[in-house]
């Protein structure tokens, strides 16, 4: 039936023609990386037999056998971390597929112009990501010490009588928590506004649950962004300020990369 293409990613045809390709294995752990020249842009892919990775046996696996799943994603996602380290790369879909030369071909040429788009957004720069959890006794704690609202609440409460005071007191819980919310909507906007002052873009993404992450503070800021290499360091040192001037109060900054950039460039 013939070979399918594994596509990992895109690069500058004049990057490929400057730096060679590291040896590599594919997605099947035998056969190598290699390019295909198609213009501007270059593919790097490897060959799949198209008899064990057709697109219903893929489809089980990743839905059927974790270990398999797990092994090839990170296979995916470290070769890209390596290919990123030496090219502008437009990354790839884990699992991006081609039938042939001539289908990955016409795919990128119907592409032209947002992949080289892509190509000058992403030169020079690096996706980094930053995460920000919240202590929430230790954040209420300060609520119910500084807060106006809560004051004025409270005051409210000490003047009714006995009875009435119970179950306003339950009403407090709530407002608290209200509060809370507020709070933390309103220091990570502030955080990422500040951040956006550093970078060329920035981009919010679905906060993680605590069975995820595995920690006890909750995750309320999870954001990505595209920062050029010249000012990385301080971008970084403006994080190690929040953290140092706000982890007594129940704050956590959590920061990884440089990451290949899925977030700011799109290709299908």
């Amino acid at each position: 039936m013939g070979d399918l293409i594994y596509l990992y990613g895109l690069i500058p045809t004049n990057e490929a023609n400057n730096h060679s390709l590291p040896t590599y294995k594919g997605f099947d752990g035998t056969a190598r990386i290699y390019t295909i020249p198609i213009e501007t842009s270059t593919a790097i892919v490897c060959k799949l037999d198209s008899e064990n990775y057709s697109e219903e046996q893929i489809k089980d696996r990743v839905n059927n056998d974790m270990e398999w799943l797990q092994e090839k994603a990170f296979h995916h996602h470290e070769t890209v971390m390596k290919l990123a380290r030496i090219f502008t790369i437009v990354p790839l879909k884990f699992c991006t597929l081609y039938k042939n030369q001539d289908s990955l071909a016409k795919a990128v040429h119907a592409k032209e112009s947002k992949i080289e788009s892509a190509f000058s957004l992403l030169a020079g720069n690096e996706e980094w990501n930053v995460k920000i959890y919240c202590d929430d006794q230790l954040v209420k704690k300060q609520i119910k010490k500084s807060n106006p609202v809560i004051e004025a609440k409270k005051a409210e409460i000490s003047q009714l009588p006995k009875g009435r005071q119970f179950f306003e007191k339950k009403k407090l819980d709530k407002l608290i928590q209200s509060e809370l919310e507020k709070e933390t909507n309103r220091v990570t906007e502030k955080i990422h506004l500040h951040l956006k002052g550093f970078v060329l873009q920035g981009n919010v993404k679905r906060n993680w649950s605590k069975n995820v992450t595995e920690k006890k503070e909750n995750m309320i800021w999870n954001g990505v962004y595209l920062i050029s290499e010249t000012v990385v360091e301080s971008f970084l040192e403006q994080i190690q300020h929040f953290e140092k001037q706000m982890q007594e109060t129940g704050w956590k900054f959590e920061v990884s990369g440089p990451w290949p950039a899925y977030h700011f460039s799109s290709f299908s």
